[in-house]
This record gives C-alpha cells, structure tokens and sequence, in this order.
C-alpha cells in the first residue's frame, strides 16, 4: 500500500465507523498503535473488529478474503474516501477478534474461535503490538481512546518488548517470534525483558523448524536501516545467530560495528559486514592475536581468510537465507571487491584499478572496508577520484 499516513489512517477511520454504525466494535490494532504512541508514523493501519468475516463482506463492496477461515479480509476503500500517492483506493486489512488453538506446525493455529478484543489482545506476541485505539473515541485524545488489556502502554513508556502472558507459550506457538524480538526491539530501541529474553534463549534452536524464506525475510528487514548493528548484535547475544546462519552461534562477535554502515547500504554489503565479524571472530578463536595486547588490526589476515572461504560463505548465507540470485551475486561481488581492494589495490596498474572501481558492488565493498579502516577506505576513495577527474570513466556504479 501507498499514500501518507494521514491518508491511511481516514482510510481505516472510515472503516471503523462503518462498522460501529452497523453495530459492531471495531479499533485499530497491532503496530499501528504501537507506531502512533511513539510518534512515529504507520507503515499500514490494521483494523480488528467483532464482526464475522460474512459481515464484512456484506458491509463493503470490495473485499478480498486472504484468511477467511482465520477471520482476515482485505478492504477496498473508495477513493472517494482515501487516495494513495497513485490516486488509487487504500487497501486495508480487517480482522475479526479471535483466541487460536493449537499450533502443530509452529507457525500457523490449527483452529480459531472468535471472541472479544480482551481475548483477541492475549492471543498476540508482545505486549506493545497488543493494544488498540478507538478512533472514534477522542474523549481523552484527538487520536482516540487507547484499549490495553496486556500492560502495553506501561511498557512502551519503559522502552521494554515483553511477551504476552507466558513467554515460552508464545514463542513455542510461532518460532519466528524469537527472531522478531530482536527485529523489533533493535528498530524501536527497546530492550528485551528478562524473561521474555530467557525464552528466546531456550527456544533459539527451534528456529531450525521454521522455512528458510520465513527466516530469510526476518533478517532482511533487520539489515534495513539504521538498527541493524544492534538487530545484529541481539541475534548473537541471544544465540540466535547460530540457528539463522545454520552456523555456530558466535556470541562474542562483534558485529554491532555493522551498524556504521551508511544507512542506505544495501542489503549485500550489510551481509558482507556481518560475515567479515564472524570471520574475524574466528580468526582470533583460532589463535591469530585473540590473546593478545590490542593493536592497530592488520586487515590482511582478514581479507585472506575472507578471499579463502568466500564461495562457502555465499553457498551457506544463500541457503540458510533464501538468498535470490541477485542477493547471491551482490554478497559474493562486494566479498570479492572488498578483498581485491586490500589485498591487490597498491599492485594494480590504472586499467586495472579503473576495472575495479567501476564494478556495481565497488561502493558498498568501500563502505564495508571503512568499518576496520577509514584510512583504507579513504586513500582509495581519493586515489578513484583523482583517476576520474584525470582520466574520466572511472566513477563507481552507485548504489
């Protein structure tokens, strides 16, 4: 979906009014709320009600069922009502409160039964994307009244990500939920309650069950951004690094300094980073320096290594993480560049530089150098401009 927040939020206004002059309750539910009692703006607005999915589709003339059996509809609004930045009508998503019952694969309930919005707010995985806000009751604020069963509003102010009720019960009723703690917590800055910690510890290895595409798409949304060094540095805190890379878990890694990268880097340098902090990490659990006085790092030890093992690295993280062929290419093109830029840079001629520095993946393989040296990275930098200003032709290919 498209359009400004404001746009969204009429669009799903509009549907609960609809549904509260039919006689039906109906709020805003999930990360909407969450997102708004932040300050932040709303991706999408989420609408949860007590009418059945026959009476939506009664209610509204363009809906689509996407999970009927489990109460989920999809809601055209006219553009009568709401546009989206393409003069199109928003879509919003409409789900009827429900409790679940049974969860054999681990991801999805076995059967629902629908209920009220306090059951409805216990069934979901933490407490601040539990709540709800009647936007029709602006009473206490002009954005509505706020609903919380769980103790979420409490825990928003205290920055913290709990679980509801049981943490164990939760995270065994979908095994993503652990990894989308530390998605979570790392995008919002929050940290993780103990116990609800301790679970995702206990119920780490069980990720092992769950599709690689489910896993692949959780850590993609981590390596967006801004929070991706503390996304990273939650995983290996959490023993979650392991079981997502089908790895051994490295908990002493330290893959935070991924979050220096430029927050528009694109996905492949950020897997680039991350593989380089493991590998430096094992570099020193292997014994080259690990007990010694820190120094200035060599990078070539470094480079080496990554040159070595690089075709194993992009055979497991395209495994593990369901990695497309383009994401493939682009972690083993920056892998490459970033080891020629260390290891081959001085001993090449200006053909040979003005090759390398025109290949796609050259900025970002620069921008994951500038995480062990600025001065690597920069005198580089300066030697392409200096051959581009001279010469011409030798601009990296941005990203």
């Amino acid at each position: 979906m498209h359009g400004d927040g404001g746009d969204k939020r009429s669009a799903a206004e509009w549907i609960v009014r609809t549904l509260s002059e039919a006689g039906h309750v109906a709020y805003f539910a999930g990360g909407c709320v969450r997102d708004e009692l932040l300050g932040l703006r709303p991706k999408d607005y989420d609408v949860a009600t007590d009418a059945r999915p026959d009476v939506i589709e009664r209610l509204f003339a363009r809906t689509r069922a996407v999970g009927k059996s489990f109460g989920v509809m999809l809601v055209s609004v006219p553009r009568s009502r709401a546009k989206d930045d393409a003069g199109n009508g928003i879509v919003v998503e409409v789900a009827t409160f429900r409790r679940e019952h049974g969860y054999s694969d681990k991801r999805r309930p076995d059967a629902v039964s629908f209920c009220d919005a306090r059951s409805d707010a216990f069934r979901r995985d933490f407490t601040v994307n539990a709540l709800f806000i009647d936007p029709l009751d602006k009473r206490e604020h002009e954005r509505g009244r706020v609903i919380d069963y769980v103790g979420g509003v409490e825990d928003l102010h205290r920055r913290v990500l709990r679980a509801v009720g049981d943490p164990d019960a939760r995270l065994a009723e979908d095994h993503l939920r652990a990894l989308r703690a530390a998605r979570i917590a790392s995008r919002l800055g929050f940290t993780i309650d103990p116990a609800t910690a301790d679970a995702v510890r206990r119920h780490a290895r069980q990720l092992s069950g769950v599709s690689r595409e489910r896993i692949g798409e959780e850590v993609r949304r981590m390596l967006a951004g801004e929070g991706r060094g503390r996304a990273l540095e939650l995983l290996h805190r959490l023993g979650l690094d392991g079981p997502v890379l089908e790895e051994e878990s490295l908990e002493g890694a330290m893959v935070d300094r991924v979050g220096r990268l430029p927050p528009d880097a694109p996905f492949g340098a950020a897997l680039a980073a991350w593989a380089a902090c493991r590998e430096e990490f094992r570099l020193g659990a292997e014994g080259n320096g690990a007990d010694k006085a820190p120094g200035p790092f060599d990078l070539q030890p470094l480079a080496h290594r990554l040159n070595a093992q690089r075709e194993g690295i992009v055979r497991r993280y395209r495994r593990a993480l369901c990695l497309s062929n383009d994401e493939r290419d682009e972690l083993a093109g920056i892998l490459e560049c970033l080891t020629d830029v260390i290891l081959r840079w001085q001993g090449l001629g200006i053909a040979g530089r003005k090759r390398l520095a025109a290949r796609r993946e050259f900025s970002p393989a620069i921008e994951v150098c500038r995480i062990w040296s600025t001065d690597v990275a920069r005198l580089v930098s300066g030697e392409v401009e200096e051959m581009a200003a001279a010469r011409g032709g030798c601009v990296p290919i941005p990203w």
